[in-house]
């Protein structure tokens, strides 16, 4: 782990910090993101809501999905010409940028400009939601990202504070992890670490831990799985289960907390 001080080189650029919110997870962050740097900020509206609990909004994406239609978004109100940086925030969907955002991607031009997703998820998605955004925006210089888990929206206010000044937008300093070491076969003890993290989350019951590696960080240690999730049948509606990395922190004096999923 090491401590790195940013110079705050990329200060004096205009920033605006554009989300879309279902639930206000997104914009907790987003407003974080823009009292830190002073920025301007602008909400994505759907015209017509994504109103709904979750069931309710699953079935209308899915409906959506299935007729290839895309939700109507208000006119932004922001020039998006006259800024430098573009902080573009949303809830991870299907494993990317929900409908509204990718509405938004089909009007907009931001070539040239830096972008620098951010987003809130049940599991995991900022990967693949960057991935899509770099696809889309191909012209734009797409930064890797921050995301958070919903359950984690407490860890906010630190976690931005220390990408932002990682990435250069503040100066002070920040925590630089040392990488990773090479993983290996996750023992009893490790496993149960996993296990412990996912205990709450449904949709990870039957989990299996393959390979752990860890870190030290401030105040704990952070640790990466390989797992496999749970054998889902002979059901054809269902895609095969294949291994996912789970990113897992323990702090000291706190049980286990998975931070993201990546699959």
């Amino acid at each position: 782990m090491l401590t790195a001080v940013s110079c705050g080189q990329k200060q004096g650029q205009k920033v605006l910090v554009l989300y879309y919110s279902q639930t206000s997870n997104t914009k907790v962050v987003a407003e974080e993101i823009a009292g830190r740097l002073g920025a301007d900020i602008e909400e994505i509206v759907a015209v017509n809501p994504y109103d709904g609990d979750f069931q309710a909004t699953i079935e209308r994406c899915l409906k959506e999905r299935e007729a290839g239609e895309l939700p109507e978004i208000q006119p932004l109100a922001a020039d998006l010409s006259a800024y430098d940086v573009i902080f573009l925030g949303y809830p991870v969907w299907f494993g990317t940028y929900a409908p509204p955002v990718i509405t938004l991607l089909n009007q907009i031009d931001l070539s040239g400009k830096e972008v620098v997703p951010f987003c809130t998820f049940g599991s995991g998605g900022l990967d693949s939601s960057v991935r899509d955004l770099k696809a889309a925006q191909p012209e734009a210089k797409v930064l890797d990202g921050y995301g958070v888990r919903a359950a984690r929206l407490a860890a906010v206010p630190k976690e931005v504070d220390n990408y932002l000044k990682a990435e250069g937008f503040i100066e002070g300093e920040y925590t630089k992890p040392e990488p990773f070491p090479e993983l290996h076969p996750a023992s009893e003890e490790e496993a149960a670490i996993l296990y412990a993290a996912i205990a709450d989350y449904p949709m990870m019951q039957g989990t299996t831990a393959c390979a752990v590696a860890s870190r030290n960080i401030p105040d704990g240690v952070e640790y990466l799985f390989t797992a496999m999730p749970q054998s889902r049948g002979n059901d054809p509606k269902m895609p095969p289960a294949t291994e996912m990395k789970i990113y897992v922190l323990a702090e000291d004096g706190q049980p286990p907390v998975f931070t993201q999923v990546v699959r």
